[in-house]
């Protein structure tokens, strides 16, 4: 079985190699190593990534700048799924708090046996135009505030379904109706486009651009009948 004090020696040799002095258990840091003039690095070892793996690291950037969180590679199938679905969070985790981060496997070779897949240095986020674009939209769109935060992401109430409820609402009125009157009668620009998709199954269509509220849209009007006053009437 793998202890934590298994991960020590290969980090040890591993630091060495590339002419660091170091020495364990040094002031509560799992491992110090000294070169020169150069910045102190210290690392912290632990069996698997955790919580309380990124804190010890947090706590020793008082002390240095170059501070590596050490996690024993994963050993199972099962193991490895989780670390492969998981690992680029962890990576960048790493990186937005100037951690470093190092996969230790006591198994292999010297040469093979620790693997250091961040470097500790300032995050630089990397910001995404289309994110942001799209964000803004959205919040812009969406009308008042129909969500509670936390909540069931099946449940969100977008600006999309909101312009769906509206074209609910006006077939709920009137029957039946054509694109172009539930486009007037309600000021969704892309009814037409909501109508043909019916992402929730919310319309029939009865004829040539004519449409009318299947029995799932009135489902949905009873349903969101808490939001339905707010959304009520033309955009």
């Amino acid at each position: 079985m793998v202890r934590e004090t298994d991960l020590y020696l290969p980090v040890k040799e591993f630091l060495e190699a590339r002419g660091y002095t170091v020495k364990s258990e040094v002031q509560n840091c799992d491992v110090v190593a000294v070169k020169d003039e150069e910045p102190i690095v210290v690392v912290e070892l632990k069996l698997t990534f955790s919580m309380d793996l990124v804190l010890q690291g947090i706590q020793r950037r008082s002390i240095t700048d170059d501070v590596y969180v050490a996690v024993r590679a994963p050993d199972t199938p099962a193991k490895h799924r989780s670390w492969r679905s998981r690992q680029r969070d962890y990576k960048k985790l790493c990186r937005m708090l100037g951690l470093g981060l190092m996969i230790v496997n006591p198994d292999l070779s010297r040469e093979r046996n620790v693997n250091v897949l961040v470097d500790p240095g300032p995050y630089v986020p990397r910001k995404i135009k289309q994110q942001k674009t799209r964000l803004m939209l959205e919040f812009a769109k969406r009308t008042g505030d129909p969500n509670t935060g936390g909540a069931n992401r099946t449940r969100i109430i977008t600006a999309y379904r909101q312009d769906a409820l509206r074209c609910a609402m006006a077939l709920n009125r009137q029957g039946s109706l054509k694109v172009a009157d539930i486009r007037a009668a309600t000021g969704v620009e892309k009814a037409g486009s909501i109508l043909q998709r019916n992402h929730y199954g919310w319309f029939e269509r009865i004829g040539r651009g004519v449409y009318r509220l299947s029995e799932a849209g009135g489902e949905s009007l009873a349903s969101f009948r808490r939001i339905l006053p707010e959304i009520d009437g033309k955009k």
